[in-house]
């Protein structure tokens, strides 16, 4: 009997890279409970293979239909909640006009590969996975307080539900800028995909303080950027 293909592409990816690292985790563990891993690992591969999961099946979910955006309640259940700040020795207005141009976010964002603005408000993402895949989704500015705030939020069917805020805050003393890092994602196989991700080295909290320790030391080299041989994008 022909199974129906229940789980979506980015779920399937997740389960082949998390099968695969549960299975030879097992594996190389030896002893009854390895053997249970090795185990469990071979039921995401098959799940990440066909695209098909009993569980999906006896709750009638079909995560390969595109869902509509994460309601705030599922990033409280199910997201990942990152913060960090760094103090950089520049005014809110510079740093501000360069973050606002999300194209300059890959410029210190190493898991990101591209992000191409579409207008004034969207732009579109893609950030790198484990094993060579790629995630991508469409982000949209909710919230702007010129030289202050930037606030998005995915939107439509994507691989990542994900939305984030940096704060521009003057730095007491005449120091600089405070910027504040806000993140919340629901990873394509819950958090059980961001303790895979771990696995590889791309704990999220790790990931954002090493971006931030990027972002300083790029704005405070004087690499200030400008509309020559910069990105210019429609998202300013």
């Amino acid at each position: 009997m022909s199974r129906q293909i229940n789980v979506s592409s980015s779920e399937r990816m997740w389960s082949l890279i998390g099968g695969s690292a549960v299975a030879l985790f097992g594996l190389a563990r030896g002893r009854l409970s390895g053997m249970a891993l090795a185990g469990l690992g071979g039921m995401l591969l098959y799940r990440g293979f066909t695209g098909y999961c009993p569980l999906n099946a006896a709750m009638g979910r079909n995560s390969a239909e595109s869902d509509p955006p994460a309601e705030p309640e599922q990033y409280f259940n199910r997201g990942i909640h990152v913060e960090h700040s760094v103090t950089v020795n520049r005014s809110a207005e510079e740093l501000f006009q360069f973050w606002r141009n999300f194209e300059n976010l890959p410029r210190f964002m190493q898991h990101l590969e591209t992000v191409k603005c579409l207008d004034a408000k969207r732009s579109r993402w893609v950030a790198r996975a484990p094993a060579g895949f790629t995630v991508q989704w469409d982000a949209q500015i909710i919230n702007q307080e010129p030289n202050a705030l930037i606030a998005w939020r995915s939107v439509g069917g994507t691989d990542v539900d994900n939305a984030g805020s940096v704060r521009f805050i003057p730095a007491p003393a005449d120091r600089g800028t405070e910027v504040r890092v806000v993140l919340d994602y629901i990873p394509p196989a819950g958090k059980i995909g961001a303790i895979i991700a771990s696995l590889f080295g791309k704990a999220p909290e790790q990931q954002i303080r090493q971006d931030l320790r990027r972002f300083k030391q790029l704005m405070e080299a004087g690499e200030i950027p400008t509309t020559q041989g910069q990105p210019h994008g429609a998202c300013r």
